[in-house]
């Protein structure tokens, strides 16, 4: 029944109407009996529940008739003008009655699509094959089967191309075509939404071409009257100015039909043949009503397209466009949305550079899908980056977040993994709020999962949160996923993650991620293992039930040689001894070009821990794509930039490490801070190009 009343909602659409009824005949009773109905009540279809054979009413009088009619009368009090009534005829004679109650009198072509869907509606409800209402040879009985067939194939067409597909499939082959073109009207101009059999070159002629330049465009939409093209010649005759178009597909017959959407040419379906045809009174009319009946799907469908392209842009706007190719990582990512229907959910994956080339990796899931998720996911988004830049540790970090969770309301939940790569310790510090743990890729293929216990979820859980740790070898992969990945109805996340396990374990195995030829090798080495996890773990993405996000980073260690590091006393001589370090340091890396910033840089950050802090005092240079410069002390103040007077003989410090360096900032250690600053190195001084970035891919 789910099927019928699929063509009756159809058939409500194509007709104008405010609802449909089908009735079943039972001879034995001599009574027309309801058995579905669309955009009615029960109570309002109540009187046509039970029809006796001689009432006179719309569906008696169509199967006493055996053809179509219309009554005048809002017989059943819902507002309509009338009512369009054809019956269902078998093998045998009348099956049942196919009503709809419309707005205005059906034209002929909506009369013809009615006595369409009922020859195939007929076959459904009475078991056997139907027969088209009306005159006409019973050989067209097949061909109003497919059509029936293509209106319920149509209520279930989401997208422009499945509609296009959906036209081919039940039409192209019955009427022996091999060419199938949507155009729509917009702004004056003819724009192609979905096409098959027609060469590439082609469709680009007459991509986005103006209406008056598409003499069969034209034709259709002016007179609103198919057009039907029995061979080439007679379409040089009829459109001399479209021959060159016409030899970059040289198509020898057409059907030029308008696609009828409430009263207005929506645009045209050009149904194209390889040999020339002669079109017969019956092919006319099908493919006359298959206009309409196209055309309202045809809507619906760019309805979807329209919105899915918004959501699309949405999620686009939300997740990372670019992922950085930092000195410590590269990365790649996926994001899949759950199911068909759903374009944007509240997976999200981030690559944040920190100080003294840190890296902090994140993935997250908000609990749900949809619009509101894809919202809350962005302000954790952009809440993480905001405390990640100043620097907190994992856990730290959690408290913050938790209380924004808590906040959004009762129903809020979020799980969420936030790592801390160190690349100069080669250590991993991370948190986790419900989610799946880390795999690690290790540079001689073994994958390890740690095992730990991770805390409740964000907006669920109590602070504190645990603290967890990796050391991890040069050229180490990181995985991170959301559970949409690695847990489906058929298999728990323990099982998902030994899948995944499993085949990060044979990437590594054939694969040299470990020994790039340069960088952009990579980037397309984790690119390709992001494709086969995600066709190995979720081979029919449309059939997933939740969102799943994957980032896999590929990881660096900082050699020994380029980090240098020094302790000095607590007293005025330590901004001289810090000097001097600096100028022996940047001699040996060969970046004399950057001893005089860096002189002040040291001198001012060492001198304001002599003034204003208290030691120990330590100096820690590195070198990579930039120089990094880290003054730490044991004091817990915070430095704090202000505005100084002409009077001042103090005060602009920390406006001068401002503007010597790219940027700069504090972190908080357990027993003091570090304050830092980054240079940019001359082009050819470093060992690597600044600035390197590649595009996250999401599916």
């Amino acid at each position: 029944m789910e099927t019928l009343t699929l063509v009756l909602q159809q058939a409500t659409v194509c007709l104008g109407g405010l609802g449909a009824l089908m009735h079943r005949w039972v001879p034995s009773a001599g009574r027309l009996r309801l058995v579905s109905l669309s955009g009615l009540t029960p109570l309002s279809a109540e009187a046509w529940a039970d029809l006796h054979a001689e009432q006179d009413v719309a569906p008696v009088r169509a199967m006493r008739g055996g053809d179509f009619v219309w009554v005048g009368g809002d017989s059943l009090g819902v507002g309509a003008a009338g009512t369009a009534a054809v019956p269902l005829l078998g093998a045998d004679g009348p099956v049942g009655v196919l009503s709809v109650l419309t707005a205005d009198v059906p034209g002929e072509v909506q009369r013809s699509f009615l006595r369409a869907v009922a020859g195939w509606a007929a076959g459904r409800l009475g078991g056997g094959p139907g027969i088209p209402a009306g005159p006409g040879p019973v050989a067209g009985a097949e061909r109003s089967v497919r059509m029936g067939e293509l209106t319920a194939a149509l209520a279930e067409a989401v997208t422009s191309q499945d509609v296009a597909e959906v036209f081919a499939k039940h039409v192209l082959a019955p009427f022996g075509a091999d060419g199938l073109m949507f155009t729509v009207l917009e702004g004056g101009r003819v724009h192609v939404v979905a096409s098959i059999g027609y060469p590439q070159e082609f469709l680009e002629a007459v991509r986005d071409t103006p209406v008056s330049a598409s003499a069969p465009a034209l034709d259709v939409v002016r007179t609103r009257v198919p057009r039907f093209v029995e061979s080439g010649t007679e379409f040089l005759q009829r459109y001399p100015t479209m021959r060159d178009l016409w030899e970059l597909a040289p198509k020898e017959a057409w059907a030029f039909l308008p696609l009828m959407v409430s009263g207005r040419v929506l645009g045209v379906c050009a149904v194209s043949f390889g040999h020339p045809r002669s079109f017969g009174d019956e092919d006319r009319t099908l493919l006359t009503a298959l206009g309409g009946l196209v055309g309202q799907a045809l809507e619906r469908a760019r309805l979807y397209d329209v919105e899915h392209a918004r959501s699309q842009e949405l999620q686009r706007g939300l997740l990372p466009r670019m992922l950085p190719r930092l000195p410590a990582t590269s990365a790649a990512a996926r994001y899949l949305p759950a199911g068909r229907d759903e374009d944007v959910g509240g997976d999200w994956y981030d690559v944040i550079p920190l100080s003294a080339d840190r890296v902090a990796l994140v993935i997250g899931d908000v609990m749900g899908h949809g619009i509101t998720e894809a919202a809350i996911m962005g302000r954790l988004r952009t809440a993480v980056r905001t405390l990640a830049d100043l620097e907190m540790p994992p856990d730290e970090l959690f408290i913050h977040l938790n209380d924004l969770v808590s906040d959004l309301g009762e129903d809020s939940y979020a799980t969420c993994l936030y790592a801390v790569f160190d690349p100069v310790a080669g250590r991993c510090t991370y948190s986790l709020a419900g989610h799946p743990p880390p795999v690690v890729v290790h540079p001689d293929g073994t994958v390890h999962i740690p095992d730990v216990s991770p805390d409740p979820p964000l907006g669920a859980a109590e602070p504190p949160f645990d603290t967890h740790r990796l050391d991890l070898p040069d050229e180490s992969l990181i995985v991170l996923c959301t559970d949409g990945l690695v847990e489906s109805p058929t298999r728990d996340v323990d099982q998902g993650l030994a899948q995944l396990r499993q085949i990060v374990s044979q990437a590594a195995a054939h694969t040299a991620y470990f020994d790039p030829a340069g960088e952009d090798s990579d980037v397309r080495h984790l690119e390709d293992l992001c494709d086969t996890v995600v066709s190995a773990l979720l081979p029919d993405p449309g059939q997933t039930n939740d969102d799943a996000g994957l980032l896999i980073v590929h990881t660096r260690c900082t050699a020994a040689g380029d980090v240098a590091s020094c302790s000095f006393p607590e007293g005025p001589q330590a901004a001289g001894l810090a000097r001097a370090y600096v100028r022996e340091r940047l001699d040996v890396w060969g970046l004399e070009e950057l001893v005089p910033a860096t002189e002040l840089l040291v001198s001012e950050l060492v001198g304001n821990v002599v003034r204003h802090a208290k030691g120990p005092i330590r100096l820690r240079l590195i070198r990579s794509h930039s120089l990094t410069c880290e003054v730490y002390d044991g004091s817990l103040t915070t430095p704090r930039m202000r505005r100084a007077t002409y009077t001042d003989e103090g005060g602009r410090g920390l406006q001068l490490v401002a503007a010597l360096s790219q940027r700069w900032g504090a972190r908080y250690l357990d027993d003091g801070k570090c304050i830092w600053t980054e240079q940019d190195i001359p082009r050819g001084d470093a060992s690597g190009e600044p600035g390197l970035v590649h595009a996250a891919s999401a599916v």
